[in-house]
């Protein structure tokens, strides 16, 4: 009698386990995502909101903004490609990627010193801080989910 209870709480517990995965998979797939103005506007307040730019700032930063949504969304549509064309990355290539990231993040930030003040620049370095190791934890959690899902 015991294991006859046992047994159907585990198979009741798996079948709600698996329904909830089917809810979230539709979730994503229905999600309407945000055009590049809608995402560049609200960026540009936030950055409002944390640095207190002032109006003339927000007109300098609205571009640079622009700049880097466009250059965004191209590099994530050549890794979506590259992903599905299950092509890997050579060692040159990676190196070129990680290089021109970086001359990105260079350019941004003297863009960035030009437009904001001391104070200011503390914050937003601050921030860009932040974003990156929540970035990198998120980069390392999708890694190890991704591994688990290929060892079982």
């Amino acid at each position: 009698m015991k294991k006859l209870i046992f047994t159907l709480a585990l198979i009741t517990s798996l079948s709600f386990a698996g329904i909830a995965q089917e809810k979230e998979t539709e979730k994503k797939e229905t999600t309407e995502k945000l055009s590049a103005d809608q995402r560049n506007d609200l960026r540009l307040k936030a950055m409002t909101l944390n640095l207190d730019l002032t109006a003339s700032q927000q007109k300098e930063i609205a571009p640079i903004i622009a700049e880097q949504t466009t250059k965004m969304d191209s590099k994530r549509s050549e890794m979506k490609a590259r992903k599905e064309a299950k092509k890997p990355l050579t060692a040159n290539e990676k190196f070129e990627i990680k290089n021109k990231s970086l001359d990105n993040q260079i350019d941004m930030k003297s863009k960035m010193k030009k437009i904001l003040n001391a104070d200011q620049m503390k914050k937003w370095e601050a921030s860009y801080g932040e974003r990156k190791n929540q970035m990198h934890k998120m980069k390392k959690q999708h890694k190890n989910k991704t591994k688990g899902e290929v060892s079982k």
